[in-house]
């Protein structure tokens, strides 16, 4: 019997895989079509489409043909059409080929066989549609002839255009015979094109599993009925015969229960909430009085740690509902309110930020009342504030609604707010002890030895933080005036700084902080050179050249910017590679050695591919780069997001240490209370510009709230101190 992969509708990868690639397939078919000298465009299209063949079942193959046929008609007419079927039936052939594990021998086998076939369909084409045949002849004829008529300028190429046009007249007189070679040979070296290209991107993409690990949650014909829900011994391994990531796993949740996980990163915490969602465990049995309804009404809704996967309309109110059936009535402005974004419902999506993509995804999963809300570092970007209206909201559904709420989490202080914990230890559940994260420390400390890191690293890894030199007057960035608005002069115009007025001193370690939206992503894009302030000026002043500033925006590399999401900015294959890519040819295979160890992981490491590494071990890859690189200024956007506690001190030990060496830091975190010996100097953004900071005594419960006075600013002040919006950090 065929496995239930093999079988039943097209699963939401598929279509995914589909809507992805075939798009890529319609836009190298259209322009192909539409633009004369970009024809050879079309040569590509079968590569999206043999990705397709090769990545999923043919089933799926057959709905991106019919579907990018049907967009490319609508598009370009007839004649795109025809192209993006025969991309397709290439394509498709290729893509088989490479999904059955057949090499070059086959394909050139196959190939022999199809491109004189796929050749003789132009022909039949050509035969029953008589006008188009004519069209095509009469072009083609035309091409030729002002060719000749160009090389007949030439006194001594007569014979050259003779043969010219006699090549004109048997075109017109065999046409099938020359359609016939020509579509012949194309398909074939078509087809050769594609293996080749597939096969590289095949090997780029190995390490990323052609199927969701969620997608059997959606194989359950019962009724919705995720709770109550009992795990019996459950373990799960990603690959036949892998390493166990759980196991023995038991678990019991009811309804109207706040469960909260905790464990280290890689302990299994998002693979028991994939299992909780409805993924088959490889091992034991998970019992339920019906199907888990992942995303359905009265069933399971997750909120992932990335919420800009889970997005989907335009506008956020259109977000909220996305995917609910027809007719169902939501109070999407009182969901909005309720997760902290009210007013935005008419918000372009692209315009929130982190923190509030994450409110906009917790919206949308109570908009399908689920009866099991799973939240997987829901907090990791957001402000204080906003932390704790989140856990207000999450807290309160059990109450309120009944729902269970399963809260994946690494603060203290939220699994606290939790009716029980369920501690994760190497994918299996132990007794949780409230000072585990104390005894983590340990282990991780007895982990750093082994490595061969020098003095200054085992200082900062045992929890010591090196005290950095006191910054100088001397600027290395200085903003002035700096405002940002994006989409300008449209009516999705939306102005994200203005008035910004900030120097950045050599040597410093400059926190940046702010609510969720105030333009902190937006400005460190500009202290960084990668987009221009559309008011004002931010410049970088070069030790070679003391005193002269030039715009930072001409020496794109001499300030560095660790991105949110640190995948987003590794592009090569392997860690080694990246590393020496992002560090200039002056970093060899000994260099990105000693890069690796200095932030704490092994040598061994470089020959890693970036797609198997965990998150935080790509946050510290990116740093390795940046590092390698050597810049001027180093920022750090959100660096401690989504990491355990004693990965969030491994980080700051390290950037500790950096300064210690001289570096100039800036960090934008909502993670302030970590970085207070880390940073010197803290300034506010709220609204798009810098505003008076709070002194120490404040809250950080809101920034809104503290105990301070209304100006810190004075004696105490680093020179040239953009007071009152800023203050010394002890």
């Amino acid at each position: 019997m065929p496995d239930a992969k093999t079988r039943g509708a097209l699963r939401p990868l598929e279509i995914a895989w589909i809507a992805i690639f075939g798009g890529l397939a319609v836009a190298a078919v259209v322009i192909g079509s539409v633009i004369p000298l970009a024809s050879a465009v079309r040569v590509l299209a079968p590569v999206p489409l043999a990705l397709i063949g090769a990545r999923t079942r043919p089933r799926a193959m057959v709905a991106a043909t019919v579907s990018t046929a049907a967009v490319s008609f609508a598009m370009a007419g007839t004649r795109a059409a025809t192209a993006l079927l025969a991309a397709a039936v290439v394509g498709g052939i290729v893509g088989e080929i490479k999904r059955r594990g057949h090499g070059w021998p086959t394909l050139l086998g196959v190939s022999a066989i199809a491109a004189p076939l796929i050749g003789g369909v132009s022909v039949v084409v050509l035969l029953v549609l008589v006008p188009l045949r004519e069209l095509v002849i009469k072009a083609t004829t035309n091409t030729i002839g002002g060719l000749a008529k160009w090389v007949e300028k030439v006194p001594s190429a007569q014979p050259l255009a003779d043969g010219i046009n006699g090549l004109r007249h048997s075109i017109e007189q065999y046409w099938w015979v020359w359609i016939w070679v020509m579509g012949g040979v194309g398909t074939f070296i078509t087809m050769v094109v594609a293996w080749w290209i597939l096969g590289a991107v095949i090997d780029r993409l190995a390490d990323i599993p052609s199927e969701d690990t969620l997608d059997d949650a959606v194989d359950d014909d019962r009724p919705v009925a995720p709770l109550p829900l009992e795990l019996d011994r459950v373990g799960f391994s990603y690959q036949p015969g892998g390493p166990e990531v759980l196991a023995d796993i038991d678990l019991r949740i009811e309804p109207g229960e706040f469960i909260a996980v905790v464990g280290a990163n890689g302990s299994g915490k998002s693979t028991l909430s994939k299992i909780l969602a409805g993924r088959r465990p490889t091992s034991g049995a998970v019992h339920r009085p019906g199907a888990a309804g992942l995303g359905m009404h009265r069933g399971t809704a997750m909120v992932l740690q990335r919420p800009e996967t889970q997005m989907l309309g335009a506008r956020v109110a259109d977000d909220v509902v996305w995917g609910l059936p027809e007719g169902t009535e939501v109070d999407v402005d009182g969901l909005l309110a309720e997760v902290g974004l009210a007013g935005l419902g008419d918000r372009e999506t692209s315009d929130l930020s982190g923190g509030q993509q994450q409110r906009l995804s917790i919206a949308a999963a109570l908009a399908r009342d689920p009866a099991l809300l799973i939240a997987d570092e829901v907090t990791s970007m957001v402000d204080p504030a906003g932390r704790a209206e989140l856990l207000e909201v999450l807290s309160d559904l059990p109450r309120t609604r009944g729902i269970a709420v399963v809260m994946i989490t690494h603060r203290a202080i939220e699994a606290v707010a939790a009716d029980r914990v369920v501690h994760l230890v190497a994918g299996r559940i132990v007794p949780y002890r409230p000072n585990w994260l104390s005894e983590l420390h340990e282990v991780e400390a007895g982990a750093a030895k082994r490595f061969e890191l020098d003095a200054s690293w085992h200082e900062a890894s045992s929890g010591d933080v090196v005290s950095g030199p006191e910054p100088t007057s001397e600027p290395v960035l200085s903003l002035s005036g700096v405002g940002h608005t994006y989409l300008r002069g449209s009516p999705w115009e939306v102005n994200a700084l203005h008035d910004v007025n900030l120097t950045v001193h050599r040597g410093e370690g400059l926190l940046i902080v702010g609510g969720n939206g105030s333009g902190k992503t937006t400005l460190a894009w500009i202290m960084a050179g990668l987009i221009e302030p559309t008011e004002g000026s931010c410049l970088l002043y070069l030790p070679e050249r003391p005193g002269q500033g030039e715009p930072v925006s001409k020496h794109v590399g001499e300030v560095g910017l660790a991105f949110q999401h640190a995948r987003l900015q590794l592009q090569k294959q392997n860690v080694g590679d990246d590393i020496m890519a992002v560090g200039g040819l002056k970093i060899g295979t000994t260099e990105v050695a000693h890069t690796l160890e200095s932030v704490g992981l092994p040598r061994t490491m470089a020959i890693r591919r970036v797609d198997a590494l965990s998150g935080g071990q790509m946050r510290r890859v990116v740093l390795a780069g940046l590092i390698a690189r050597a810049p001027q200024v180093m920022i750090l956007d959100e660096p401690l997001a989504g990491l355990d506690p004693v990965a969030r001190d491994d980080v700051v030990a390290l950037l500790a240490r950096l300064r210690a060496g001289g570096m100039t830091i800036v960090i934008i975190s909502h993670d302030f209370a970590s970085l207070g010996q880390l940073c010197t100097r803290r300034v506010r953004l709220a609204d798009g510009t810098l505003v008076p900071d709070p002194a120490p005594g404040y809250d950080p419960a809101g920034p809104d709230h503290y105990t301070g006075p209304e100006s810190p600013a004075g004696p105490g002040s680093p020179a040239g101190a953009d007071s009152p919006t800023q203050w010394r950090m002890p």
